[in-house]
C-alpha cells in the first residue's frame, strides 16, 4: 500500500513534482461531450486521474467536466457551437458531416480506443452467423442517432452489400434492449461492447458474431477538438490528454482502484439499491473487453498513447464513403492529413508509464 511518502516519491517519478507550483494558477475546465449519456465507471479511463490522490490534471492547469449527450449528432452540434471543448469522433459519422458542412472544422488529436470495441450480438439460436446476414434484417441500436447504424452500413459496404432493406430500431440500453432481443423485436443488435455486456447482465443470453475483417482492424474511438482550440490552447490540450493517458494506464493496471476513484470523485454514480460488491462485479463484467481496447495491440508499430496514422484515416475515409454512399467523400474532404494530428502525442507521452503502472498496482484508496 502506498504511504504518503511513497506517493510523494511517485509524483516525482511521474515528472509531476516540478508542476506542483502550478496548483496556484487558475484551472482551465475542459468540457467533454459524453455520448454514453451517463457518467459511470466506464469513464474511469478519464476520471480516475481527477482524484486528489492521483491528481493527473489540476497540477498542470486543467480539469475535466462531463456534459451528457444523447447521440454523436448532438455531440458534433455542441462542438460546433462551442458548448464543449472536446468529444468523441466516430469517422463514419464525423467525416460525412465535415464533408457536408466545411464549417465543422474539427481535428482528431487523441485515439482513446485503439482497438475495435464494436460488436454484433444475436440470440444464441439465431440464423445470423456473419455480418453479411445482417442485410435486410431488423437491427437494434441504442437510438436513431447511435453509431450502430453507420457501423452496420460500414460492414455491409465492405462486403459489397447494401443496407437499404435493413430496419433500424431504437431499443435503448440494458433491460429494454434485452427484451427487444428476447422477444424477437430485432434480429440483431450492433453496439459498443459495454452496451452488449449490460444486456447480458439483465439475463439475456447473447451470441457474438464476428465483425468484418477490414473493419475489425481499425480503432473505434478518437477524441476531437475544434481546430481553433488546437491553435489557441495547445498547452492545455497536452495537459488534458496526458491526464487521460495516465488515467488510462492506471485504470488498465488496476481496474478495481479506478472504479473506487471514479465513485469517490462522482459519488452520485455510486450504486443504489444494491451493494458495492454487486456493482463492482457488474462493472468488471461490463469492462472486461473494454479494458483491453483502451490499450494498443502488442503488434501495433506505434505504441504511443493516442497516436493515429495516415493509413488508418485513409481507411476511415474509404469506409465512410462506402457507408454513406458518397463516392466523392475523399475529394470533398481534401487532404486526409488535416483530419487528425499527432503534433501533441510526443508531449502527451512524456511521462513514466512504468511508474504509473507501479503506482496502480500498489494503490489502495
Amino acid at each position: 500500500m502506498l504511504t504518503r511518502r511513497d506517493f510523494g516519491l511517485s509524483l516525482g517519478a511521474l515528472g509531476m513534482a516540478g508542476g506542483l507550483p502550478a496548483l496556484a494558477q487558475s484551472v482551465r475546465v475542459m468540457k467533454v461531450a459524453n455520448t454514453a449519456a451517463v457518467n459511470d465507471p466506464q469513464q474511469c479511463f478519464v476520471t480516475a486521474g481527477q482524484h486528489p490522490r492521483l491528481d493527473f490534471y489540476k497540477p498542470n492547469g486543467v480539469d475535466v467536466e462531463y456534459v451528457n449527450m444523447s447521440s454523436m449528432t448532438q455531440a458534433l452540434q455542441s462542438l460546433r457551437a462551442g458548448h464543449v471543448d472536446f468529444g468523441p469522433a466516430v469517422p463514419g459519422i464525423l467525416l460525412p458531416a465535415m464533408a457536408k458542412d466545411p464549417s465543422l472544422d474539427l481535428v482528431s488529436v487523441y485515439k482513446w480506443l485503439p482497438r475495435n470495441a464494436n460488436v454484433i450480438v444475436v440470440k444464441p439460436d439465431s440464423p445470423i452467423r456473419s455480418a453479411a446476414d445482417l442485410a435486410g434484417k431488423r437491427i437494434g441500436v441504442r437510438s436513431q442517432g447511435d453509431t450502430g447504424i453507420v457501423i452496420t452500413r460500414t460492414m455491409l459496404a465492405e462486403l459489397g452489400l447494401k443496407d437499404d432493406k435493413c430496419e433500424y430500431i431504437a431499443v435503448g440500453d440494458g433491460a429494454p434492449a434485452g427484451a427487444a432481443i428476447d422477444n424477437d423485436r430485432v434480429d440483431a443488435m450492433v453496439a459498443f461492447d459495454t452496451a452488449a455486456a449490460r444486456i447480458e447482465l439483465v439475463g439475456t443470453r447473447l451470441r457474438y458474431v464476428p465483425l468484418t475483417p477490414k473493419f475489425a482492424q481499425v480503432g473505434s474511438g478518437w477524441l476531437c477538438v475544434p481546430r481553433k482550440l488546437l491553435k489557441e490552447q495547445r498547452k492545455a490540450l497536452v495537459a488534458l490528454f496526458q491526464g487521460v493517458a495516465k488515467s488510462t494506464v492506471f485504470s488498465h493496471a488496476n481496474l478495481d482502484a479506478a472504479i473506487d476513484l471514479h465513485w469517490a470523485v462522482y459519488p452520485e454514480s455510486r450504486p443504489k439499491g444494491r451493494s458495492e460488491e454487486e456493482a463492482r462485479k457488474e462493472l468488471g463484467f461490463i469492462l472486461k473487453d473494454r479494458r483491453e481496447s483502451w490499450m494498443r495491440r502488442p503488434d501495433d508499430p506505434d505504441q504511443r498513447m493516442g497516436a493515429s496514422s495516415l493509413a488508418e484515416w485513409q481507411a476511415n475515409i474509404d469506409m465512410a464513403a462506402e457507408s454513406s454512399r458518397n463516392p466523392k467523400l475523399a475529394e470533398q474532404l481534401g487532404d486526409p492529413s488535416r483530419l487528425f494530428t499527432n503534433e501533441l502525442i510526443d508531449d502527451i507521452n512524456a511521462f513514466d508509464r512504468q511508474a504509473v503502472i507501479r503506482m496502480a498496482r500498489e494503490f489502495k484508496l
